[in-house]
């Protein structure tokens, strides 16, 4: 009881110190925290869904023109952005866009984390573990930072929480995270090894949909300047010489290769033994008599999704939230102290990565580690015991 006194206290003051920085102004309307506007990444979904909504769709996929949008629209001292979402966002940022920036903000972190709450509910932690994960660091650090992680963890726990009784709503959960696919790497091996289909064929089905309603709203040619110009920009920013300002929010096996002072080609090959590794360990736990909790299993999948692909940062870890806050519960758990470094981490992380430590992927590993341990020992007492399955 008092490590968990002693973290919120720590988590509900630096909630305080880094929004109340996130909000302090200078002259030109930008935040202290951030140096630029204080929504941070929302603004490119809100300002680039105001573009299409213009009928200037474009522009988004030229840099220079995107960025010369931006300035006019918020201000010519406005540091460089760039769009780097699929155009099926578009679908969720031109309702906002037809509000001011700010309530749209607002709607949109309240609204996401709301989201999330729904998709963590079939999980069945209790209405404590709930709260402490929507309030979690890495909440209030993806609403820090105007981001999409409390939808998309929302999309992928969601869709793998109810994948064995309501296949069809879990494919289009899946669907929808086609907004950033890359998180969802490891879902079509979940399905496949657990053989279901039905879920398989609503997952392509709404992706068809959305791809196709895309087109139609925006036109098909977003689709084709995506392939052509957005997603080469994007390899070109991951890809870029290590460190740069962004990267000190990183925290997947390919950022951290690089930041031991690895290669592209040795980075890219210390990353794909990691995905395989992913997903060779989401077969095994989604295999169909395995000796373990589907709520064990979902949420160590989530952490894994971290680890399988080379594009995360800090804001993309609210599974491990709920990974840490399902641990804490359990009987057999790493030491609370670790957890509650762990807890705290997603503030932190950047502060350790500046200071020339990328150590930021060691959070979901030792967790993923200790979980497979954990769940793979538990099968062989079950085994030699007799007992049944828990799948």
């Amino acid at each position: 009881m008092a490590i968990v006194t002693v973290v919120s206290i720590i988590a509900l003051w630096m909630t305080e110190f880094y929004l109340s920085m996130l909000w302090n102004l200078d002259n030109r309307g930008f935040s202290e925290l951030s140096h630029r506007l204080p929504y941070w990444d929302f603004t490119n979904l809100w300002a680039g869904s105001r573009m299409a909504v213009d009928g200037h769709v474009a522009t988004l996929f030229d840099v220079d023109a995107y960025r010369a949008a931006l300035r006019a629209m918020f201000s010519p001292d406005l540091p460089n952005q760039e769009w780097s979402y699929p155009p099926n966002i578009l679908l969720l940022g031109v309702p906002l866009a037809t509000l001011p920036i700010l309530p749209a903000y607002l709607i949109w972190t309240v609204g996401t984390v709301l989201c999330l709450w729904l998709a963590i509910r079939p999980l069945k932690l209790g209405a404590a573990l709930e709260l402490a994960i929507v309030l979690s660091p890495a909440v209030i650090w993806n609403s820090v930072f105007g981001q999409n992680g409390a939808l998309t963890t929302a999309l992928l726990i969601g869709g793998l929480a109810v994948a064995p009784r309501r296949p069809l709503l879990a494919g289009i959960l899946f669907g929808l995270l086609t907004i950033k696919p890359h998180l969802g790497i490891l879902v079509p091996f979940c399905l496949l090894a657990s053989g279901n289909w039905r879920a398989i064929l609503a997952a392509i089905g709404t992706s068809v949909v959305i791809a196709v309603a895309t087109g139609l709203f925006f036109g098909f040619d977003v689709w084709r300047l995506f392939l052509a110009e957005t997603s080469p920009l994007m390899t070109a920013i991951m890809e870029a010489p290590y460190p740069q300002p962004y990267q000190y929010n990183a925290i997947t096996v390919f950022f951290t290769a690089r930041a031991a002072g690895a290669g592209l080609t040795s980075a890219y090959g210390i990353q794909a033994v990691a995905t395989v590794a992913s997903i060779a360990a989401a077969i095994w736990l989604w295999w169909p008599g395995r000796a373990v909790s589907h709520q064990e299993r979902v949420v160590l999948t989530a952490v894994l999704a971290i680890l399988a692909t080379p594009y995360g940062y800090t804001y993309d870890t609210i599974g491990v939230a709920v990974a840490v806050a399902m641990l804490a519960a359990m009987v057999s758990r790493p030491p609370r102290l670790i957890l509650a470094i762990f807890w705290l981490w997603p503030f932190v992380a950047h502060l350790f990565i500046h200071g020339g430590y990328c150590v930021g992927v060691v959070v979901p590993l030792f967790l993923a580690a200790w979980m497979l341990l954990s769940i793979w020992t538990g099968g062989r007492k079950a085994e030699i015991s007799g007992e049944p399955s828990l799948a």
